[in-house]
């Protein structure tokens, strides 16, 4: 059965360009069509979509505007952005990502430019993996010194039974479709005084990652940035790669790590690539290597794990299928047989911290 599609933008061009793009396609079909917010919102209160295809810039109601009064009305849907405002708009894609849309996609200014084949099979390819999503929950999140003291506590239990701290560590993430809000779950739970640097690779285009981890840093104790060519890897640090590029880790003089960006084409279809990343810590000087793989569609990670396995002592957590937005990447790590833990999102920053150790 064909996936129903709601598309709400207010350009009428645009509306119709989007449907053709979608029609298409024989796993989708339009079911129907609102020129901005307050129409959607009417619709959704009667009819239920397997995807929404959601403008931000529209009179009336915006795109931010509706995911509120969705959430305020407990309304789930499967939520996919496609806006001229996510490329430079960064941190209000990150504000629609919060409010419980899925993933995004970035639409071209002009008409023309939507029917070109990259942006064809870019949108239907995030529009499948939004299809498979889980549809978002819509309880409250935990305040911030909430999950500081829980934080603090798993410290205090890492200490008192020195747990990890054997040998030279590193963790590794990768997270993709819902990954940015499954990233809030993670990175705030970890503590400064961490034993171990933190490489993250989220799939995302270009532009949007240095929002990201400003907004990670300002969650929890843990420094976080966008890692940057030649960033020397230190503990208690979170290295987010930039989007668009493959990040990769490379030994220094004196035993030191860096960060190091390499340009190969797309590898599991995207670009950062968690493979990528997993296979250049075979040469560095780290004893251990935490991979943590969350929610997305596909399977990256899978085979550079598997490759990074043969090299070093690798501990693999990857995150449940009840907790995943979508369960394509953990289930890849789980059916290879590569997982060591499968834990629940809210699990993994206990799981990581017992795994690495505190100073």
């Amino acid at each position: 059965m064909k996936k129903k599609v709601l598309v709400v933008d207010d350009s009428a061009l645009m509306r119709r360009v989007l449907c053709d793009i979608i029609d298409s396609d024989e796993r989708f079909v339009v079911a129907d069509r609102a020129r901005d917010g307050a129409e959607a919102l009417e619709l959704l209160k009667n009819n239920s979509y397997d995807v929404v295809v959601l403008d931000v810039n529209m009179p009336k109601m915006n795109g931010l505007q509706l995911l509120y009064e969705l959430r305020k009305s407990k309304i789930s849907a499967r939520i996919m952005m496609a806006s001229t405002d996510t490329k430079d708009g960064a941190r209000t894609t990150l504000d629609a990502l919060e409010l419980g849309a899925m993933d995004f996609v970035h639409k071209p200014d002009n008409a023309v430019s939507c029917r070109a084949q990259d942006f064809k099979q870019e949108f239907l390819g995030t529009l499948a993996g939004v299809a498979e999503s889980r549809l978002p929950a819509l309880e409250n999140k935990a305040p911030k010194q909430e999950v500081r003291t829980t934080t603090r506590k798993i410290v205090e239990i890492a200490k008192k039974h020195g747990t990890g701290m054997n040998g030279k560590k590193i963790v590794a993430i990768a997270s993709s479709t819902g990954g940015p809000k499954s990233l809030q779950a993670v990175i705030p739970r970890l503590p400064a005084e961490l034993q171990a640097p933190v490489l993250v690779v989220q799939h995302m285009p270009k532009g949007f990652t240095a929002s990201l981890a400003d907004r990670l840093d300002c969650l929890g104790e843990i420094r976080v940035k966008e890692a940057e060519e030649g960033d020397e890897l230190q503990n208690g640090s979170v290295y987010l790669s930039m989007g668009g590029i493959h990040m990769n880790a490379r030994p220094a003089a004196a035993g030191k790590t860096v960060i190091h960006y390499s340009d190969e084409p797309s590898r599991e279809g995207v670009k950062p690539c968690a493979n990528y990343m997993y296979e250049s810590l075979m040469e560095c000087g780290y004893d251990e290597i935490i991979c943590v793989v969350l929610t997305g569609m596909g399977a990256d990670g899978t085979e550079g794990i598997r490759n990074l396995k043969s090299k070093k002592k690798v501990h693999v957590i990857a995150q449940d299928q009840e907790t995943s937005v979508v369960y394509g990447m953990p289930r890849s790590i789980a059916k290879a047989g590569l997982a060591d833990q499968i834990v629940p999102l809210e699990q993994i920053a206990q799981e990581i911290i017992l795994n690495v150790g505190v100073k």
